[in-house]
């Protein structure tokens, strides 16, 4: 029998890829020890107000710094402008973003760490928040969600399938964040009956 093909997905003005609903996933930390925050060629994607918010947020965060990421902020600031044109968080060596701290070899966002500790009222960028959906916005005032595949991200697809959690769901928090109680739950009713198909 051939796998349905689901099309394209509509919450407001929100477009959806349908594997957001149909894959799983469920962030492994004490297998992945937060790798996301240290790989790849470009920092977390960030919107001007994000980049404001940062850099308020800096003189409380700056001890947690590498001495090499506060170089690189010292020089070309909090973000830059990738090779596809969007604003990203600085990043040390080509890869690791400079809030990355440590914690016992783990890797942690010194933002998140020190909003946490009640010393900021920024999380982080909502891109790090929402990974690994990765959202785009169009000039006709629609935004695209696209379920983004990682190979560093293997343990937490594992551990989703063996919890049942769907992305939309391990991403409620956030989700709300951005687009309200009112929009999830639109998104849980239609995600219920895309559920019932696919099963």
């Amino acid at each position: 029998m051939a796998e349905r093909i689901l099309p394209i997905l509509q919450v407001g003005n929100v477009l959806l890829s349908p594997d957001i609903i149909t894959e799983r996933f469920c962030c492994d930390y004490e297998k992945c020890k937060g790798v996301c925050c240290i790989e790849g060629n470009a920092g977390a994607p960030v919107t001007l107000d994000e980049i404001g918010e940062i850099e308020e947020a800096l003189d409380d965060v700056w001890h947690d710094l590498s001495p090499q990421a506060q170089a690189v902020i010292d020089c070309q600031g909090v973000a830059y402008t990738d090779q596809e044109g969007d604003l990203v968080t600085s990043i040390v060596n080509g890869k690791d973003c400079v809030f990355t701290c440590y914690d016992n070899g783990n890797c942690l966002c010194a933002l998140e760490k020190a909003c946490r500790a009640g010393k900021t009222s920024f999380m982080k960028p909502i891109s790090c928040s929402l990974y690994p959906i990765r959202a785009k916005r169009f000039d006709n005032g629609m935004i695209g969600l696209n379920y983004h595949q990682w190979d560093v991200c293997r343990d937490a697809v594992a551990l989703g399938k063996r919890l049942d959690m769907p992305v939309y769901q391990f991403l409620k928090e956030p989700l709300i964040r951005c687009f309200g109680e009112e929009w999830f739950a639109e998104l849980e009713t239609l995600a219920h009956e895309i559920l019932q198909l696919h099963s």
